[in-house]
């Protein structure tokens, strides 16, 4: 089990690696994480879904997806709430303090589906949350070491010598942990090293002497990690005041407090002609933007009134007055519309609100959560696609009629009359070489011909080649069981 010292160390990424160079020597891999909190999920092979960051790594393993590869995943959808949904289907809700008192019910859950991983794999590589050291949540947990107390598995400790203090990190992690706790980690890691490792071969010496664990690497910043989905939301702050790429086709990206699914992102900031915009709040939505690109959202409500009150609303009829393009992906494009109604008050408390009426059709949010792999053609350029769906709620009207893309025969998503507004619930479109160079060219843009695809598969071989280099990955065989 890999642990970090606090959020955002790299844990997933680790994860990964080791996963893709296992599989390399033959090992039969699966990862696992207890309990994750994200709202960039994936669907699974078994028609759930999982933290995004799970699919990556059983990418890297080489395996499908399964719902048990993270059978508790919390979706936030205020800043105290969260959607839980447990081995790929929505259980219910809770706030924070109320799902203290949940977690018992979900360890069996949780036992159950790592059993079932461990039945079929010569090692299960499991993911930590958070903080190993957050003794204030020690009782009932079951996402670090009240998980690895129950399963009996090992622990690694990752810090991040990036972010400053890490010899204080692992150590002050040592020392605030109980003893059970503390002994069950059998070694740590330093990552996102930048320098001559000889300047911290001492720092190394120093937190094993104080620690007692033993030192199992000092991995290096790896750059082509960009290049691979980010599992939560914090990705998303690393590259603020980041200069534009200078492509001639600008892409602006309202970020929202719920956005979901980000990864939607990732193969357009790969493209050297588009100049992807993350427009955060306080900024203004660019007057010279291409395309405005409304992402995912777990709180389509909630969402929609942050849009106004930063004004983007205003922006964005701005944009199309100037004849520019608007797409909404899924919670996007239910922003779109005339309304959003959530009755039931399925993704906070009940209510409606007018959208943005780019589009003339009104969405509903009610019955079960669609999940599904899909592929189709968009009908604008018939360019074909594959993807993903995940929501919840129906949308329907007049421009439902021109619909944005036909899926095995079925007509779906909406289209303004002058074509200049759309909007769909699939996720996954721009991952898609062949979709995403459609998208291009009908903004004015050239497409590189990159295979994005690919282009994560080389990235997971070199995160791997990295690991092998500078973890002490037969240590590590050695301390499991």
């Amino acid at each position: 089990m890999v642990q970090g010292t606090g959020s955002d160390v790299g844990k997933s990424l680790i994860v990964a690696g080791l996963a893709r160079a296992l599989t390399r020597r033959g090992f039969s891999v699966r990862p696992f994480k207890p309990q994750n909190m994200s709202n960039n999920a994936a669907v699974t092979a078994d028609g759930g879904e999982i933290g995004r960051a799970q699919s990556l790594q059983a990418r890297a393993a080489g395996v499908p997806t399964s719902v048990h590869m993270n059978p508790v995943l919390l979706k936030p959808q205020s800043e105290t709430g969260a959607q839980i949904v447990v081995q790929g289907r929505v259980y219910g809700t809770a706030r924070a303090a109320e799902y203290q008192g949940v977690k018992p019910k979900l360890l069996p859950f949780v036992l159950d589906s790592f059993a079932r991983l461990r039945a079929e794999a010569d090692i299960v590589l499991v993911e930590g949350a958070g903080s190993a050291s957050e003794v204030n949540l020690r009782a009932n947990d079951i996402a670090n070491m009240g998980f690895a107390e129950a399963a009996s598995v090992p622990v690694i400790l990752l810090g991040d010598i990036d972010r400053g203090g890490v010899i204080a990190s692992l150590v002050g992690t040592r020392h605030v942990l109980p003893e059970a706790d503390a002994a069950r980690i059998v070694g740590f890691l330093v990552n996102r090293f930048r320098g001559d490792p000889a300047l911290f071969a001492e720092g190394m010496a120093t937190i094993a002497d104080r620690t007692g664990w033993r030192a199992l690497g000092l991995v290096p910043h790896f750059p082509d990690a960009r290049r691979l989905p980010a599992e939560d939301a914090l990705a998303l702050t690393h590259d603020a005041g980041r200069p534009g790429s200078g492509g001639r086709v600008r892409i602006a990206v309202p970020i929202l407090p719920h956005i979901a699914n980000f990864d939607d992102l990732d193969p357009l900031e790969a493209e050297p002609d588009v100049d992807l915009v993350r427009v955060r709040p306080g900024e203004a939505i660019p007057g010279d933007a291409s395309l405005v690109l409304l992402p995912g959202s777990k709180a389509t409500l909630a969402d929609l009134a942050a849009l106004r009150r930063e004004g983007w609303d205003v922006d964005i009829a701005a944009h199309r007055r100037r004849g520019g393009h608007v797409l909404g992906l899924c919670g996007g494009y239910q922003m779109m519309g005339r309304s959003v109604a959530d009755p039931d008050g399925i993704e906070g408390p009940p209510g409606a609100a007018p959208g943005l009426g780019l589009l003339d059709v009104e969405t509903r949010l009610s019955g079960s959560k669609r999940l599904e792999s899909v592929s189709g053609r968009t009908l604008a350029d018939d360019a074909p696609f594959s993807g993903y769906e995940m929501h919840m709620g129906v949308t329907a009207g007049p421009d439902a009629a021109r619909p944005f893309a036909r899926i095995g025969g079925a007509d779906e998503g909406a289209v303004s009359a002058d074509g200049r507004a759309c909007g769909t619930y699939v996720h996954g479109l721009f991952a898609d070489d062949r979709q995403r160079a459609a998208w291009l060219a009908r903004l004015g843009g050239t497409p590189a011909g990159i295979d994005y695809e690919a282009g994560v598969e080389a990235a997971l071989d070199g995160l791997a080649t990295h690991l092998e280099r500078h973890v002490d990955i037969d240590a590590i065989l050695s301390l499991s069981r």
